[in-house]
């Protein structure tokens, strides 16, 4: 018999918030994983790279001395995005963009509020090899809470992958 010990694995959606939530949940999440995938969407959202740098830092500070690991960091997507962000974001590290439909989850209300008017932004995050992280839900309230996920997949995914078809999802 064969056994797999994975010593430290990564977290691919961590959601450390900011002040004493960071401070609070950041060495132990340190103590656990190698990396982590931040999630973006704090209030204010975290959508520029100057924003983005300074929440690492933020992170970096919560940290024990001595840590090793290392946050992977995100851009909330906003109907503001440009591809110029997007070739910023690549220059400074930025792993991925999420999306968050406008008013779906936590936090959401600077969420994209129609996806097909940012295909370029796509086109860009596809040609730069950055991640397209997705909260996949419709949020048109004629559509039954159970049913939003595969709404969102028949109506928006499917189509924005058929004109983007290299995106990494």
């Amino acid at each position: 018999m064969q056994t797999l010990t994975i010593i430290r694995p990564d977290d691919m959606h961590l959601h450390l918030r900011d002040g004493d939530a960071l401070k609070a949940v950041a060495p132990y999440t340190a103590r656990q994983m190698g990396r982590a995938v931040i999630m973006p969407n704090l209030k204010p959202p975290v959508v520029s790279v100057a924003d983005a740098l300074a929440y690492k830092a933020r992170i970096m500070a919560a940290l024990p001395e001595g840590s090793a690991f290392e946050p992977l960091m995100t851009l909330y997507l906003t109907d503001q995005a440009t591809p110029a962000l997007v070739r910023e974001a690549k220059a400074a590290g930025i792993v991925a963009f999420k999306l968050y439909p406008a008013g779906a989850t936590t936090n959401s209300d600077s969420g994209v509020t129609d996806l097909f008017k940012l295909i370029p932004v796509l086109e860009e995050m596809a040609k730069q090899g950055i991640l397209f992280l997705v909260h996949g839900e419709v949020t048109d309230p004629e559509i039954d809470i159970f049913d939003r996920e595969a709404a969102f997949i028949e109506r928006v995914m499917k189509p924005v992958l058929a004109q983007v078809p290299n995106l990494k999802v």
